[in-house]
């Protein structure tokens, strides 16, 4: 058998093997090394592996990862969402449907400190919901609108699944950092613009809020958050500027947001520490599964030729590089309704990338798009990752079916995000193309 039929073997058995159940990384593995051993031989297979393994865990690149991932546990241990969604109620809480709006905009600079879609959605649903389901708000929309919401977290920077797609394309992480922040913005402006226009249509979707708050309420409403916004600016600023590394950013992030909930905790808990950076090595552990094995599984498409002979199918077919974008968008969709982002990236990637690449499109780019789809997927059925965490955080309050049906105007928001990037490429290059 030639080696690109092996190759084509390969991923129908990684398919076939996710399908049935089995972990990602566990499928990721066994197939790319059972295929490196096919092609290669059982030694440099294992050869292989070991490099793939070492380089992964002792670069210091790659440490960024749990080091925003600490950032996220600390901020929601300093209640810093529970600070951004009171100041965001007394800004925009009389507005039609405020209350959803100071949700999206609180998830938005939530993810700005944590980068936890799930963290975000569960943490909203704990503040938000019964406060809108108090207020009237039908409470499948206002349910769908924290489930779209937290997903912000993994565009806004700093974004863990933007490292994960850097590792995975070799691509400059600090860039698709940087390239997040205007994306993730108009995303959430976009958002916040359906929430208005579904409350101004219909405002028993969403009442107005009554409650009336002076000026001088609303800028002690801030207090809290200013260390986090001054953070926040230091670190993407110092990113931007190329004064210190993307680990380094995550660094100052995790020091910052720990000395917050020292501070709002008044000292430390050592259960509680404890407890986070157990959670923390543990959520560690699992991505980098997930990149060795896509790694693994990479080397081997690569090795067996399937990515180059799916790119000569792509291009010498006469279809447009539209046409091929739009077919990797579906390819996206319907795989993103069957499992998390960081097992997508990690299985499509090998393949779709060099693909995109050969079109000419920009990595950078194309990790944001990547991203969104990926955010899409988040909230889409049957898997719809935040949508379960936000049922599960509600309990008996909203049923699941009323939170797949209160997210279709915002399905269609994603939609606009996605033609934007197209029309507009320039929303995601522009801040990395000023790096110096």
């Amino acid at each position: 058998m030639s080696d690109v039929g092996i190759g084509f073997i390969g991923i129908v058995a990684l398919l076939a093997s996710i399908f049935m159940g089995a972990p990602i990384m566990v499928a990721l593995t066994t197939v790319g090394f059972l295929g490196l051993f096919l092609l290669v031989d059982f030694v440099p297979a294992v050869s292989i592996l070991g490099t793939i393994y070492f380089e992964t865990v002792n670069s210091f690149h790659f440490s960024v990862i749990p080091m925003f991932l600490l950032m996220g546990f600390f901020a929601m241990q300093a209640g810093i969402g529970t600070d951004l969604f009171d100041a965001c109620t007394k800004w925009m809480g009389r507005l039609p449907g405020g209350l959803a709006i100071a949700t999206t905009g609180a998830a938005a600079a939530f993810g700005a400190a944590s980068g936890s879609s799930v963290g975000s959605a569960m943490l909203f649903t704990k503040l938000a919901l019964p406060q809108m389901a108090a207020r009237g708000y039908n409470k499948g929309f206002a349910a769908a609108c924290i489930a779209i919401a937290g997903t912000l977290a993994v565009l806004i920077p700093p974004s863990a699944l933007m490292v994960v797609y850097g590792i995975l394309t070799n691509s400059s992480i600090g860039e698709l950092l940087i390239a997040g922040i205007i994306p993730g913005f108009v995303f959430a402006g976009l958002i916040g613009l359906t929430i208005f226009i579904i409350a101004t249509i219909n405002p028993a979707y969403a009442p107005r809020a009554e409650e009336v708050y002076s000026l001088s309420e609303k800028l002690w409403s801030l207090r809290m958050i200013a260390p986090l916004f001054t953070v926040i600016v230091v670190m993407i600023g110092g990113l931007y500027g190329g004064f210190f590394t993307p680990t380094e950013a995550g660094g100052i992030g995790a020091l910052v947001t720990f000395l917050m909930a020292v501070v709002r905790n008044r000292g430390i808990n050592l259960r509680e520490l404890g407890k986070t950076m157990l959670d923390t090595v543990t959520l560690t552990a699992m991505i980098f599964a997930i990149i060795i094995g896509g790694l693994l599984f990479a080397r081997f498409l690569a090795l067996s030729g399937v990515s180059g002979e799916i790119k000569d199918v792509l291009t010498g077919s006469g279809l447009s590089v539209w046409t091929v974008l739009g077919i990797v968008t579906v390819i996206y969709l319907i795989f993103g309704m069957l499992m998390d982002a960081p097992s997508l990236l990690a299985i499509s990637l090998p393949i779709t990338h060099p693909v995109m690449m050969s079109l000419g499109f920009d990595p950078v780019w194309f990790g944001v798009y990547v991203i969104v789809l990926a955010e899409i997927g988040a909230v889409t059925p049957p898997v719809g990752m935040n949508c379960f965490v936000v049922k599960g955080a509600a309990g008996n309050l909203v049923r699941l079916e009323e939170i797949f049906q209160g997210l279709w105007p915002f399905i269609g928001t994603c939609a606009v995000m996605l033609l934007l990037l197209v029309l507009f490429p320039e929303i995601a290059l522009y801040l990395p193309g000023k790096m110096h």
